[in-house]
């Protein structure tokens, strides 16, 4: 979340710069801050650095623990000019739904890992999904919450020490969800001179921050599909109006996200199964629109999900040229694709098929405090009206709040039963250095706000028709709030 100008702390004399960096392993092809994502209806991508470039990054895989009889190979390693690692990805195909998968990132200096792949699309199996938005680094320097080590599975130690609550939470209960939908925020290596140690070396800080964040979300992104879309601490160095010039080489325009979620790491839009010519002709105009990591879509079981850029490529986007951030990112396509894409895409579900339909981008334009996203609002909001979307996530603001059906600042009078209007959370206050942000005014059609510690929510699809929306409190697993919205999908093509 931006907060305005900010001005740069004193430099005190005796400052010395210190960037936090972990330490680099004797093997240079040791796999770190490793991640997975859904790449396809029977693929999924696994990603991971290391400190030196892979001239063939290859991944061992299979059905049993100590039979990895499958390997697949790719020549993506690549990097940019300020980073001290390369990212490497490599696509697993062909795999069968639903199935538990052993693998292990080739390397003298790597362990076996496991995942479950995708559920094809239509299986009516209930599942849950974890929101995860706003998340950034934290030190050994933050509180110590301490709680039960016994987990029902088996998951990489996550340092309780952190100030990280979240990631703690997402590996105690790492059976009770599929995957994680994280639109926004990584990091906060932009907000590196907050710390006083690091203003004699923003540069070497930035990148200390990202390799420490991403090596403690790898226990989690590594297990666990991490899907993910843009936020505006992604755009540049720092959030300083006009600057971003003065950012070296690497550390502008997104160039970090695209790197660790591009080349081919994530899906860009499903090939349509509805028996429904249109159907198959929107879906196939989706995949030429998007352009992951910034806009495309997946799905998965009874679910649709799109993820959206709220950053840049639309009117007034407030990260790109020109935009009211002075950061001028983007853009990532030509002029109006990123709503060509959306709009295809959103025609294309059969509810048939995928019943439910989400979509998550990073700022809102429904939130309390009364700093909501209006040109967001006026490029999305009637496209996602139009085609029914259930149910729409967003972050930006540092806490967690629910809101009732609405459309065009006004409550659907169904409220949760069948409304016709989208159902908004915002899933905001997973921690980072910037605090969490006051509930402040309200709006009468807000059911739930909360801002008195970190927090994040779980999405359960219970069946075709009833859709659980939990927060639950990072330090202790309580569940702070929960809805179920109910939907009698009674159309194949909803268009309203």
């Amino acid at each position: 979340m931006a907060r305005g100008l900010r001005v740069f702390p004193a430099l005190v004399s005796c400052v010395l710069a210190a960037a936090s960096y972990p330490a680099i392993p004797t093997d240079l092809t040791t796999p770190v801050q490793q991640r997975i994502a859904i790449n396809g209806p029977d693929s999924v991508s696994v990603g991971w650095n290391t400190y030196q470039k892979l001239d063939q990054p290859c991944v061992q895989y299979g059905t049993s623990s100590d039979a990895l009889t499958s390997e697949t190979c790719s020549t993506s390693s690549v990097t940019y000019a300020s980073s001290r690692t390369y990212s490497n990805a490599v696509t697993l195909t062909g795999l069968s739904p639903a199935t538990t998968y052993y693998y292990k990132i080739v390397s003298t200096n790597s362990s076996v890992e496991h995942f479950f792949s995708p559920r094809v699309a239509g299986d009516k199996t209930a599942f849950s999904l974890n929101v995860v938005i706003d998340m950034g680094v934290y030190g050994a320097d933050g509180y110590t919450i301490q709680m039960d080590q016994t987990k029902r599975d088996t998951i990489p130690t996550v340092d309780p020490s952190l100030n990280h609550t979240t990631i703690y939470q997402l590996a105690q209960t790492v059976d009770d969800y599929e995957f994680v939908v994280h639109p926004g925020d990584f990091a906060y290596a932009d907000d590196w001179y907050y710390k006083a140690k690091n203003l004699l070396d923003g540069e070497a800080a930035f990148q200390a921050i990202l390799e420490q964040f991403y090596a403690q979300l790898s226990p989690v992104a590594g297990r666990k599909p991490y899907m993910a879309s843009p936020g505006n601490h992604e755009a540049a160095c720092q959030e300083i109006p006009y600057t971003t010039g003065l950012c070296p080489a690497g550390q502008k325009n997104f160039t970090d996200f695209m790197t660790r979620f591009g080349a081919g790491a994530l899906s860009t839009a499903f090939p349509s199964t509805s028996a429904a010519e249109a159907a198959r002709v929107a879906a196939n105009k989706a995949q030429l629109l998007a352009r992951p990591p910034f806009w495309y879509s997946f799905e998965y079981g009874m679910a649709h999900i799109v993820m959206f850029n709220t950053e840049t490529d639309f009117d007034d986007a407030p990260d790109g040229v020109g935009g009211s951030a002075g950061l001028d990112g983007g853009p990532f396509g030509t002029p109006d694709q990123q709503l060509e894409f959306l709009a295809a895409d959103l025609a294309s579900v059969d509810r048939t098929v995928t019943p439910w339909l989400l979509v998550a981008g990073h700022r809102p334009w429904y939130t309390t405090g009364g700093s909501g996203c209006e040109p967001c609002q006026a490029a999305f909001e009637p496209l996602l009206y139009k085609y029914g979307v259930d149910l729409a996530i967003f972050g930006h603001v540092h806490n967690s709040q629910r809101f009732q059906p609405v459309y065009n600042n006004t409550a659907d009078p169904k409220g949760m039963d069948d409304p016709t209007a989208p159902m908004y959370i915002v899933a905001g206050g997973a921690g980072n250095i910037e605090g969490l942000s006051a509930v402040g005014s309200n709006v009468s059609y807000n059911s739930f706000a909360y801002a008195d510690d970190f927090s994040y929510a779980k999405v359960s699809f219970r069946d075709l028709n009833n859709l659980q929306v939990d927060f639950i409190r990072s330090a202790t697993g309580e569940v702070l709030d929960s809805s179920v919205l109910y939907k009698s999908h009674a159309e194949q093509f909803v268009v309203q």
